[in-house]
Parts: C-alpha cells; sequence; structure tokens
C-alpha cells in the first residue's frame, strides 16, 4: 500500500483526527480527506480577521440605526435597550448552538452540510431544504444592507431638505451603484479584504465613541433622567398595545441576524475548528458591549417619540441626529460614520454571500451550478458566484419600482430565512442527542448545551412569527407585512428545481465523520 493510501486510512478518533494524522496532513488534504472536498479559496484569514468580519457584518451603528423606527413603535426607549439586552442573551444561545456544528464541520456549506451530516434519515431532501433557506438568507440579507444605505442616504439629505426623499428610480440607481461597486472590491482586493475588516471594526469602535461624546454633550432636544431614559415605554403608537414592545426587539434582531454567515469562510481559515466557532460566539458579547455604548446616549436625548414618526424616508436615525445636535451640519457629521460603516458591511456581508453561493453550487443544487462553482485561481475568489448574488439582487431590486410594502418584505425576509436556516441543523442535532456535537472541538457541556440549543430555537421560532408582522396597525396594502409570502415563493422556486432536475442530481454533500 502506498503512503499517500496509508494516509487516507489513518483513524479518526473520537470525532477528530488522530495524532498520527493530525501530524500528516496539511489543511487542504484534512478538507479533501476527512469533509469532501478540494482546497481551493486562500487561507489568509484568523481568528481576529473572523471576528472583525463578523461585526462589520453586524454593522451595529447601521444594524440598530436603519430600521430604529421600529424601535419607536415598539414604545421607544425600554423597547430600545432592554430589547438590546434581551436580544444578546437569545442570540448568544443562537451564536454557541452554532458554533458547535460549525467546529463539528468546518466547510463553506455551513448549515447545508451540517444537516446533511447529523440526520439519521431524509439526509438529502434536509440539506437541499437547509441550503436553498441558507442561500435565500444570504442574497436578501445582503440586498437589505446595500439598499439600506440608499435609504439611509435618502433620510440624510432630508435633513437639509425635509420635503426631498429620494425617488424610487433615484434610489435604485443609488443601490446600483453599491452593489456594483461591492463587487469590484470583493473580486479584485480578496487579500486585503481581512485588513478593510480589522479596519472596519476599529472605525466602528470610534464612531460609536465620536457619536456617544457628541450626542452627550450637544443634547439639544433635552436630557432624560435615567428612570425615562431606560424605561420609558409608549404602547399606543403601533396599536398592538402590549405587544409593542417585542416589535421594539426589531433593530436588535435585525443587527445580529447574520451572525452565522461567516461559517461560510471556514475554508480560508487555519485550524477552523476552533477559530470559526470561537469567532461566532465573541461577536455576541464584543458586539453587545459597543452597541450599548451606542443606544445609551440616544435613550438619553431622544426627542418626542411621535415627532421622530414623521421622520422623512422613514430613517429615524438622521432625523435623531440632526435634532440631537441642533443643526443638519451636525447631523450629516454623526451620519457620514454610519454611511461609512455600511460600505464596510457591504463588502463583509457580500464575501459570505459568495461563498455560500459558491459551497451550495459546487453540490450541484442551483441551476447553472458548475459556472457558480468556479474559483478564479489567481484570485482564489469564487468570482462568478460573486457575479451571480449580484445580478439576483439588482433584478430584485427592481421590485421596490413597483411596490414599496413589497422590497420591505425582503428585509425580513433575510432574517426568516437566516435564523430557519440556523434552526434545521440545530433541531436535528437536539433531536439526535446531541452526539455530533458531542465529538467536536469546541463544544458546550452537556447541560448547556441542551439549554441552550433549547432557547435557540424558541427564540428562532418566535423571530419567524415576529418578522411576519406588520410594525403598526391598521394594516393596508403599504404597510402589511409580505415576508412569509416572498419566502414561500422562494421555497416554491427551489421545490420546482428539485423536482425538474436536483431530484435526480443533487446527493447532498459529500459523507463526512467531521473533525
Amino acid at each position: 500500500m502506498s503512503a499517500a493510501e496509508e494516509e487516507k486510512k489513518l483513524p479518526v478518533e473520537d470525532g477528530q483526527l488522530s495524532p498520527a494524522r493530525r501530524g500528516s496532513v496539511e489543511e487542504g488534504d484534512v478538507l479533501e480527506n476527512v469533509l469532501g472536498y478540494k482546497q481551493e479559496l486562500h487561507r489568509n484569514r484568523s481568528m481576529f480577521t473572523l471576528l472583525f468580519q463578523s461585526l462589520a457584518i453586524a454593522a451595529i451603528p447601521y444594524g440598530e440605526g436603519s430600521p430604529l423606527l421600529s424601535a419607536i413603535y415598539g414604545g421607544g426607549q425600554l423597547s430600545i435597550f432592554l430589547g438590546w439586552i434581551i436580544v444578546l442573551i437569545l442570540d448568544q444561545c443562537v451564536a454557541m448552538s452554532l458554533g458547535e456544528l460549525a467546529s463539528r464541520y468546518p466547510t463553506s456549506g455551513g448549515p447545508s452540510y451540517w444537516s446533511f451530516q447529523v440526520a439519521p434519515k431524509f439526509k438529502t431532501q434536509l440539506a437541499y431544504l437547509t441550503g436553498w433557506t441558507w442561500l435565500i438568507g444570504n442574497w436578501t440579507i445582503t440586498l437589505s444592507v446595500n439598499f439600506g444605505f440608499a435609504s439611509l442616504l435618502s433620510g440624510t439629505i432630508a435633513m437639509y431638505h425635509p420635503d426631498f426623499v429620494l425617488n424610487d428610480w433615484q434610489l435604485l440607481l443609488v443601490f446600483y451603484a453599491v452593489t456594483l461597486s461591492t463587487l469590484v472590491i470583493c473580486t479584485f482586493c480578496n487579500r486585503w479584504l481581512p485588513i478593510v475588516d480589522t479596519i472596519c471594526a476599529g472605525f466602528t469602535a470610534f464612531s460609536i465613541l465620536i457619536i456617544l461624546i457628541a450626542l452627550s454633550v450637544q443634547a439639544k432636544a433635552g436630557r432624560h433622567s435615567a428612570a425615562y431614559a431606560l424605561g420609558n415605554y409608549d404602547d399606543s403608537l403601533s396599536g398592538w398595545g402590549g405587544f409593542s414592545w417585542f416589535i421594539g426587539l426589531l433593530p436588535a434582531a435585525y443587527t445580529f441576524s447574520a451572525l452565522g454567515m461567516i461559517s461560510s469562510m471556514a475554508e480560508e481559515c487555519a485550524d477552523p475548528t476552533v477559530k470559526v466557532p470561537r469567532a461566532i460566539s465573541l461577536c455576541i458579547p464584543v458586539g453587545g458591549f459597543w452597541g450599548l455604548l451606542f443606544i445609551l446616549p440616544i435613550c438619553f436625548t431622544l426627542p418626542p417619540l411621535a415627532d421622530i414618526l414623521e421622520a422623512p424616508a422613514g430613517q429615524a436615525l438622521p432625523y435623531i441626529f440632526a435634532r440631537v445636535m441642533g443643526s443638519p451640519g451636525g447631523g450629516l457629521a454623526l451620519i457620514f460614520f454610519v454611511l461609512v460603516i455600511t460600505i464596510f458591511c457591504s463588502i463583509s456581508i457580500t464575501t459570505a454571500a459568495s461563498r455560500c453561493t459558491w459551497a451550495f453550487a459546487r453540490d450541484d443544487a442551483i441551476p447553472g451550478a458548475k459556472l457558480w462553482a468556479r474559483v478564479d485561481k489567481k484570485l482564489g475568489v469564487p468570482v462568478w458566484s460573486l457575479v451571480l448574488i449580484t445580478v439576483v439582487q439588482m433584478l430584485l431590486g427592481l421590485i421596490n419600482l413597483g411596490s414599496t410594502a413589497a422590497f420591505t418584505a425582503f428585509v425580513s425576509v433575510g432574517v426568516q430565512a437566516l435564523a430557519l436556516s440556523y434552526g434545521i441543523p440545530i433541531a436535528i442535532s437536539f433531536c439526535c442527542g446531541r452526539r455530533a456535537v458531542m465529538q467536536a472541538k469546541w463544544h458546550l457541556s452537556h447541560g448547556i448545551g441542551w439549554v441552550a440549543n433549547v432557547i435557540a430555537l424558541a427564540w428562532i421560532g418566535f423571530e419567524l412569527v415576529l418578522f411576519s408582522m406588520p410594525t403598526a396597525l391598521p394594516v393596508t396594502a403599504t404597510s402589511m407585512n409580505y415576508a412569509s409570502v416572498v419566502l414561500f415563493g422562494f421555497l416554491a422556486i427551489a421545490a420546482v428545481w428539485y423536482g425538474v432536475y436536483s431530484r435526480k442530481s443533487y446527493q447532498g454533500p459529500p459523507a463526512s465523520e467531521g473533525l
């Protein structure tokens, strides 16, 4: 028997590489011989750059600030502050549950790969369902960030010209400019993207400190007592009564909805069995701390809630900054930081979404899979997957020309689809007694793991309902939330493709014993 054949037969002990095997194979060999794929991407990321990428994707000032109007409808300060704390706890359970799976099966396939490996039956069908849900979530959440920049820019212009709002065509053109610029950067600057994520982390921290100081010093709309700033609650604004507080959870939930996306970067990181789960699990406490520094000065200086509801372009943050700073110029100085952070977020989230698309395509699960699964050897980037998600975003953006409500649904679909794709493998693992994840190099103790999984699944189930609801009553054709309809439509397309083609061609990811 040759040395290569002997190496392939080296055992896997307790779900991890044996000492002999750990000393005899490189990262690419582990990926190919144990997890079933060839190494095609450059491993140029560390645990810290993965963490910085996850924080760039969360983009706290944008993630919390862009949908902040929902928290105003949700009752104001109590929803903003307490909602942030509660969502941190709930999403930390999701993050730790995902971290275990990412440690056991560290590939760019993420949830689709995990579902296939941990499911005792119907592996192929569950992997296909999870993969398409994961894909839809990646595409639509990326779309929400890029279009969110256009909406935020419209609200910024309105600080100087309150009666002027970018029309649908102008919003679309700004959106296209951001999307195409991101495509170019992600394609040709991959080797520098870890540095970009690091710069983004430092810039975000610096921006939050500037915003904290500026709002606290100026406070032109008045300062509130601690009791009012942290406990004021008005349940009359949304029409939902006592349920309004839950509507106020939307901004915080949106901010950390993409916390699992960096699992798609596993094949670009050395020793992903430890570094990927650590990055996922650290995103919440690190981001949560800086998020508190961002929301607290807002809570203490917030203008009257009823006034904020009239904010131009539905963007509360530019309006709040202008009022608190006492001038449009002061508001522009602060919103500039948020706009830059949004651009950073667009780059980071597009990179992660392209890896998800490429990984699912190499399993022959989407139309034109062979093209989308190509990796440019020189650039080390799945260029055609980047092109695909860009084209999909640009086509979906056209819907905003006909219906703003339909486009708003895509924002909610992004959160719902990501949450559902997290929930499927966590639920399978839980129902199978957590046997697979207990063999992972990074895992929770048995008791804590059970509790984290239960809380994670309960929160995911509630998110699916919460992001299906309209923000305010009474509901009109414009304010109706069509997220469930859109998500079902996407999954129906996936089901048709499965019946037409994938039923015979899609065999799921390669079988694996995991690491």
